[in-house]
């Protein structure tokens, strides 16, 4: 491994879903040794799959399903093969261990004493039945980080309560305000940055600790919360209510200041841009772009307040110029003359946009039960390090050999019991559903 600014820092990592994941996969790439913990005796839940036994035949009924696996195909192990698991686990580890039986427990324990993180995002409960809580790992390790990151927190009313992404935004009341304004809120979508925001934010926290415990030798426990991560982004609508005493509402593409600002259908099927005019200079720029000059002579829009107070008038004759528009084509023509645009990509598009490619955001990993994938890049990129993906999201137990005879030194005999016992394995138990 390169000299990476994490490297020599070990993180046990028991992260489920997104805004865990996110987070270990982001220390990953910075060089840390990240391992799972897993286990071939239980599926788990929010881990690797839903289900150990996946049929072909079933999954191709099911469109989510088949947006699950390549090519809809879950192959001999499923658990392996999981999108939602490999889209954040490159640069990682992962041993296997039977936490419900003592020596699952015991090497869980050699491990944390020889880690410097411990990471975590169950519902609070979750861990607590373990007995895998700060004290216990402590006890073991005295200047261990440990991060937890459940929906609401470790204390109050609704501290064991369970939460996603999609369920956060509702709470935290930020379902309230998106979407347009003739959907009630059943069609508001499901535009979830609640686990990104506490991804990051995990990783922001835990290098803070570390910093903190390199001056003082002493480690910590952190609460990161999905809930208090994602209240910040309703900034505004507090502070308009604080203020002013008013509940904002969902105003669609629309802006409260700028205008025309919207997304526009183009030519093609199902084709879009956005366009943002944040001043006269650059409404000026949407005319010439346009070829239609005299538009911005027209008394309704010759200002940045005539033209937010009459946009209604206004869209439809942007739109009527932008459907006869490549939304690519256009968005650069838009950029060059000095106007705030951009296509609208799909996921397609996006893996081949030039920018990006240029970039060189996207890097291809090989992986030994999959073909070879384009994976979104480090998310920083560094002058004096090279950070870059090195590995592909790990097998079921791939690094058994390396963490239980390789970190905690044990015999080839040891191991081969531990073998037989269940705790050591590549594949699903044959008892797990």
């Amino acid at each position: 491994m390169a000299d990476l600014p994490l490297q020599g820092i070990r993180i046990i990592d028991f992260t489920v879903v997104i805004a865990g994941p996110s987070a270990t996969m982001k220390l990953a790439d910075l060089g840390a040794e990240v391992i799972r913990v897993e286990s071939t005796q239980e599926i788990g839940n929010g881990g690797r799959a839903q289900s150990a036994k996946v049929k072909r035949e079933l999954v191709m009924q099911s469109p989510l399903q088949r947006r699950t696996y390549p090519n809809g195909d879950p192959g001999k192990r499923p658990w392996n093969r999981s999108a939602g698991f490999n889209a954040h686990a490159r640069n990682k580890m992962c041993v296997t261990a039977d936490l419900r039986k003592p020596e699952g427990m015991e090497f869980l324990k050699k491990l944390v004493a020889k880690s410097d993180v411990f990471i975590e995002n169950h519902a609070t409960d979750y861990m607590d039945k373990k007995g895998i809580t700060y004290e216990w790992l402590k006890s073991i390790k005295p200047d261990i980080v440990m991060i937890r990151m459940p929906g609401y927190g470790t204390t109050g009313p609704y501290r064991d309560y369970r939460a996603t992404g999609g369920h956060i935004n509702g709470v935290i009341g930020h379902t309230y305000i998106m979407g347009h304004p003739d959907e009630d809120l059943s069609r508001r979508g499901s535009t979830v940055a609640a686990d990104a925001a506490n991804g990051a934010a995990g990783v922001f926290n835990i290098m803070a600790a570390l910093w903190y415990r390199n001056r003082t030798g002493k480690g910590q426990l952190i609460e990161s919360t999905l809930a208090e991560n994602i209240i910040p982004f309703m900034a505004e609508s507090i502070l308009d209510y604080t203020m002013n005493g008013r509940i904002r509402e969902t105003i669609g593409n629309h802006d409260r200041r700028k205008a025309p600002h919207g997304v526009y259908r183009c030519k093609g099927e199902d084709t879009w841009m956005t366009i943002a005019v944040q001043n006269d200079e650059e409404w000026q720029g949407l005319c010439m772009a346009m070829g239609n000059t005299e538009l911005a002579l027209d008394p309704r829009f010759t200002d940045s307040f005539s033209r937010w107070k009459n946009q209604d008038e206004l869209d439809p004759i942007i739109r009527e110029w932008t459907m006869q528009q490549d939304h690519r084509e256009a968005f650069l023509l838009l950029q060059r003359h000095g106007v705030t645009a951009g296509a609208v990509l799909h996921p397609g598009e996006l893996l081949e946009d030039p920018h990006m490619e240029a970039r060189g955001f996207y890097q291809k990993l090989e992986h030994p039960e999959m073909r070879t994938f384009k994976y979104t890049g480090p998310l920083w990129s560094m002058s004096k390090t090279t950070v870059k993906l090195r590995s592909a999201p790990p097998l079921l137990g791939q690094h058994n050999e390396y963490v239980y005879k390789g970190i905690l030194g044990l015999s080839d005999e040891e191991y081969a019991r531990l073998e037989q016992a269940g705790h050591i394995g590549m594949d699903m138990a044959p008892g797990v559903p």
